[in-house]
């Protein structure tokens, strides 16, 4: 019964989402700033939720899609036609060098490399723009990077404060522990030479912003060797050792920001604050009640009809 009520869930906010499809497109801008995203046919109409409710409170910006394989040529035709014939790279195109694959790592690294001339924010098919964001256009005017934290009290940690949070022997030692928490509870044992003082910050990469000219991939791929050295190669392949790089860049970003989680939060099944600017709608909970559905409604209303 709850599978036939999640699959209910999804067909019902699909529907709604088609609506966008009647808002007006994107009309996008060289202005330094890229709206970056990985999507394939699936998330098709609640990516362009996404991507146009965060453009319409930005008024900037122009679109880069990563596409997972899947994307079809009817699925193009409707990219071009409502967000301005974005570019659009192929994930085989990719170059991960000693990274892993899979696991949106090719994401990262070619957001990486775009940073050397644009700012980049990577979006998350699953978020919706709710109000203003003010946060965001400071961070981008400044040139400052940010990440969406993971929890409410999510700060700066030196590498042996984050490790210290976390007890090794469930997770570092423990060869079915999940892919964060295990190298999180061995960042002590990771080294970075090219870092004084290593910061980590347990964020969310479903929405985080990659300020102009940084130093591209090679702090993420010396991370990347280290961790393979401590957890292996199996292990570090898995699913979140991307988002954990990810918040490890952002972390030692010149003034990261980590944007206030009263109004730009991930969604538990708590409920959205009437103040909320930006929900990331993570997959376990997203189609618990009808706060994703409510949300995508209300964005999708405040974009207007063509």
């Amino acid at each position: 019964m709850n599978k036939l009520k999640r699959l209910w869930k999804e067909s019902a906010h699909r529907a709604a989402a088609r609506a966008v499809l009647d808002t007006p497109p994107v009309v996008p801008a060289d202005d330094g700033l890229v709206l970056f995203s990985m999507i394939g046919t699936r998330v098709l109409l609640p990516y362009l939720v996404a991507v146009k409710s965060l453009h319409a409170r930005l008024r900037r910006g122009r679109i880069v899609i990563l596409d997972d394989g899947t994307l079809t040529a009817d699925d193009r035709d409707i990219l071009a036609q409502q967000l301005g014939n974005p570019r659009i790279l192929s994930l085989a195109d990719v170059d991960t060098g000693p990274c892993p694959r899979g696991g949106t790592w090719e994401r990262l690294l070619t957001i990486l490399d775009m940073r050397a001339n644009d700012y980049v924010i990577q979006l998350d098919s699953d978020t919706v723009a709710l109000g203003a964001v003010p946060e965001i256009a400071a961070a981008i005017a400044q040139n400052r990077s940010f990440t969406l934290r993971g929890d409410p009290d999510s700060r700066l940690l030196s590498f042996a404060e984050m490790a210290e949070k976390t007890d090794d022997a469930a997770f570092l030692f423990n060869p079915d522990a999940h892919v964060q928490g295990a190298i999180e509870s061995g960042l002590d044992r990771v080294a970075l030479p090219m870092l004084a003082s290593p910061l980590y910050v347990r964020g969310c990469s479903g929405f985080a912003g990659f300020a102009r000219g940084g130093d591209g991939r090679a702090l993420a791929e010396a991370f990347s060797i280290e961790a393979e050295r401590l957890l292996g190669t199996e292990r570090w392949s898995r699913w979140g050792s991307e988002q954990v790089t990810s918040n490890m860049v952002i972390a030692n970003e010149p003034d990261a920001l980590l944007l206030p989680y009263d109004h730009y939060l991930n969604f538990w099944d708590e409920g959205v604050p009437s103040d909320a600017r930006f929900v990331h709608f993570i997959g376990s909970y997203r189609f618990s009640g009808s706060a994703y559905l409510d949300a995508t409604r209300a964005a999708i209303a405040g974009l207007g009809r063509t």
